[in-house]
């Protein structure tokens, strides 16, 4: 048993704000470092806007969760300003004057009135919008709490593609607002470039800490056994995807490179996962003539059993903060192909030495990537190795330092 920390000794009550807990990376890790919070002997409260998604049966019974209350957009958009009045102009367009603010601003009332009642030493929070709620919640509720932020993904590429107008006007009112956070932080060193770049906050207030991907849980589910007719196999390759079905995950350029790959010889692909793109998706393969070889048995809470049965994993992504599937493939000693998105597969894959990394959109090349892979496996110990640097504990002493200074 490892020996104690300070900062499993000195108990403290942190709370950790999200949207909610629904598929995907950002949900799962907060809820990793929740658990090992926990574990340390700290209260925690998990403080959601609302209280859904697939991993809330897995938060353990000695975490908290607190479901906030919505109030109206107008009432939250004038508290907003009350928080703020030098930033008017920052706040106009991305909150005052659009048509459809963030959803989190109703939950602002709810978090100060949070804050206020049970004045947690620390709230971490992660992405965007929940960021500057946290930081306008303890203006309002004049708390001594720590603010720390977590940036999960890569803020150029998300104003770039959104389709909401309020995007485009985000970077300023990130650059009047988050300074006032104790701490920032974000995923991978260039989800911290582009933040810095984006917002013009100075680079060197903005630290890095990878997120908490690797944990004893992902191993042991990983050896579950599947029953899959597809899995295990060993005459035909299985190639696997996962991710929400959206745009940002393109996952329409892994289906042609599979389409391209299929040329070759028998293979088959899965995308665990669930989103608007389903239709678009299930329509290519058809198109593409690979209907009976691809798979989408939608969410997977156990995407682990299948990353350790399947020939090679690959992540097809535009763009992505830190993405945690990569890790996780990593981890049950997957072999795997990624694009070079802005951010986070360069770094995690060594600038390609754990796997091949290739142009975004380009399934000629991704195709080829996969072959060279089924052909010349790595070695599954080496890959795991690899993933150890993202260890559950390792982050969590980061983050508690932040959160706890002695």
């Amino acid at each position: 048993m490892a020996t104690p920390d300070a900062f499993s000794v000195a108990k403290k009550h942190i709370a950790i704000f999200l949207p909610s807990l629904t598929a995907g990376g950002v949900g799962r890790v907060m809820l990793n470092l929740a658990k090992d919070f926990s574990r340390r002997g700290h209260q925690v409260d998990l403080v959601l806007c609302q209280r859904k998604g697939p991993y809330l049966n897995t938060v353990p019974p000695n975490v908290n969760i607190v479901e906030l209350k919505q109030s109206g957009f107008m009432p939250s958009r004038l508290k907003v300003l009350r928080t703020h009045p030098e930033a008017f102009m920052a706040l106009c367009f991305p909150i005052l004057l659009a048509r459809r603010p963030p959803k989190a601003i109703r939950y602002l009332d709810s978090l100060a009135a949070y804050l206020q009642k049970e004045q947690p030493d620390s709230l971490l929070s992660a992405k965007t919008p929940v960021n500057l709620v946290a930081l306008w919640a303890k203006r309002l509720a004049n708390v001594s709490t720590r603010i720390v932020l977590s940036e999960q993904t890569n803020l150029s590429m998300s104003i770039q593609e959104s389709q909401k107008w309020r995007w485009r006007f985000v970077a300023p009112l990130i650059k009047k607002v988050y300074p006032q956070a104790e701490h920032i932080f974000a995923v991978s060193r260039g989800v911290a470039d582009d933040l810095a770049a984006t917002t013009g906050l100075p680079r060197e207030t903005i630290g890095v800490i990878s997120n908490p991907t690797v944990t004893a849980e992902v191993q042991e589910k990983s050896q579950i056994l599947l029953s899959h007719s597809w899995l295990p196999s060993t005459s035909i390759p299985v190639i696997l995807g996962v991710g929400r079905l959206v745009p940002q995950k393109r996952f329409t350029i892994l289906l042609k490179a599979f389409a391209l790959v299929r040329k070759n010889g028998p293979i088959r692909l899965i995308i665990l996962g669930e989103g608007r793109e389903r239709p678009i998706l299930e329509s290519l393969a058809s198109q593409l003539g690979v209907e009976h070889d691809v798979l989408f048995p939608g969410f997977e809470p156990n995407p682990y059993a299948f990353m350790s049965r399947v020939s090679v994993f690959v992540l097809s992504s535009a763009w992505e903060g830190l993405p945690t599937v990569l890790i996780e493939a990593l981890a049950c000693g997957c072999p795997v192909v990624s694009t070079n998105c802005p951010s986070g597969p360069q770094e995690i894959l060594d600038n390609g030495a754990f796997g091949p990394l290739v142009p975004v959109g380009d399934e000629q090349a991704l195709a080829k990537a996969i072959l060279h892979t089924l052909e010349h496996p790595p070695d599954a110990e080496r890959l795991r190795l690899r993933a150890a640097d993202f260890d559950i504990q390792t982050i969590a002493e980061h983050y508690l330092r932040a959160l706890l200074p002695t």
